[in-house]
Formats: structure tokens, sequence, C-alpha cells
């Protein structure tokens, strides 16, 4: 039988003993009713997994020995998703959900000129990831940014020596080649625009800066849904 997962921030591999924090105390004590001499699985998103055993069942601050730790194996390639903030806010909580369970590295919220809306609650973005890493069995949390302007991301990695960059829009369909034709890279970072699609002057900054344009396929995809389709042609691509 699979050991309940759980999240903590920080970990330390010298450490015999964790104090739960008070939400994840509750859940295991009051919703799952787990009692003192039972196990659980914890990661800190930063590879760790660790089987420890409960040794004090208090709601607000349950105690656990560590039994055993070591650190997973993470995917030799760093996938990065920068994409625009969505009008509806449901639907970038569902990519960033999508995103994660899929495995991809890094997620960096856009703010592009037709970016409509700009409110972001880090928190609860964050919450989200860590739920679909610990429900995907997954030890590795992605890096989420705060927002950040599209121009002020295409200066931050426009000296990367060792980063393949892409930007999927929808102008000129002659002169795109489908994402999934190219080959796999170290690193690999993609744009994925706002509804109503990438400014022309956003996309030749980004061609200016050497980033190859690409498509997703033949049908024009939501935002939210290209950043699936990429993140998971760059997962297939890393196999």
């Amino acid at each position: 039988m699979t050991l309940p997962f759980f999240y903590i921030s920080d970990f330390n591999p010298a450490q015999q003993e964790i104090i739960l924090d008070e939400d994840t105390s509750r859940h295991v004590v009051q919703v799952l009713r787990m009692k003192e001499g039972e196990k659980l699985n914890l990661t800190d998103g930063k590879g760790h997994l660790i089987i420890a055993e409960i040794t004090a069942d208090h709601k607000k601050h349950c105690s656990v020995k560590v039994i055993d730790s070591r650190l997973t194996s993470h995917v030799s390639r760093k996938i990065t998703i920068a994409i625009s903030l969505l009008k509806t806010t449901s639907r970038f909580e569902w990519f960033l959900e999508k995103a994660t369970e899929i495995g991809v590295s890094e997620i960096v919220p856009l703010i592009c000129e037709r970016t409509e809306k700009q409110k972001f609650r880090y928190d609860r973005m964050k919450g989200i990831c860590i739920s679909a890493m610990l429900q995907s069995q997954q030890c590795w949390l992605p890096g989420l940014h705060e927002p950040v302007k599209y121009i002020e991301y295409i200066k931050s990695i426009m000296d990367s020596t060792d980063l393949i960059k892409f930007i999927a829009h929808c102008e000129d369909p002659a002169g795109r080649h489908n994402l999934s034709t190219f080959q796999p890279s170290k690193h690999s970072t993609i744009l994925i625009g706002p509804e109503g699609d990438f400014t022309k002057a956003e996309i030749e900054l980004a061609l200016g800066n050497k980033f190859i344009p690409v498509s997703l396929g033949e049908t024009r995809l939501r935002s939210e849904t290209a950043g699936v389709v990429a993140s998971v042609i760059f997962t297939q691509r890393s196999c």
C-alpha cells in the first residue's frame, strides 16, 4: 500500500525528527486519522524522499522520526515554460497543475503587452504546484517565479549560451517549424503568449534575440493548452 505523501519546506539529511506544520498535522491526524507508529512519505521538493514514522499524533504539531531518506534522481535536462498570465485565473492554475504533473523544471509567468490580468497570488500558485507534485508522486518541485515583464525576461536570458530558446506564436505560418522536430537540449525555454497572441513587436524582439519561431501543431490552441502541449513535447524529447 502506498504511503501518504506530504510536503515540508526544508530538510537536512542529518535530521532525526521533524515537526510538521499545522496544516499538514491537521491533515495527517484529523483527516487521515493517522496514529503514532504509522508511516508516511515526505519530500522537500528538492529531490529528497523521506520515510518517517509518527511519534506524536498532535493535530497542530505532529512529530515524526526519520526512518530513511534518499536523494532521488532528476531529469538531466532543464525545461522552462515562460507563459503569459491569463485573464481567467483558473485557466492559469490549471496550467500550473498540469505542467507540474508533467515534470517541467521552471515556470515563469510573463506580463506581455496583451496580458489582461496581472494579479498573481504567489502563495496560492505555489500551493497548487505542491499539490500537483504530491499527487503525481514526485520529489522535485518546479521553480515558480514571480511575474516578470516580457522584455525583462528576454533581457535576463539573452546571454545564456547553454540555452535553446523558442517562441510559439500564430504569425507567419511558413516561417515556423513544429517544436517536436527539434533535437533535445540541455536547457530549453519557450515563450507562450496571452489571449490574442504576442504583438508583432514582441515577436520581432524575440527573433532578434535568437529565439526560434515554432508551432505546436495544426490547430490554434488556448494559451494554457499551448503551455501544456509544449511541456509534453519537451519532456518526451528528454526521455
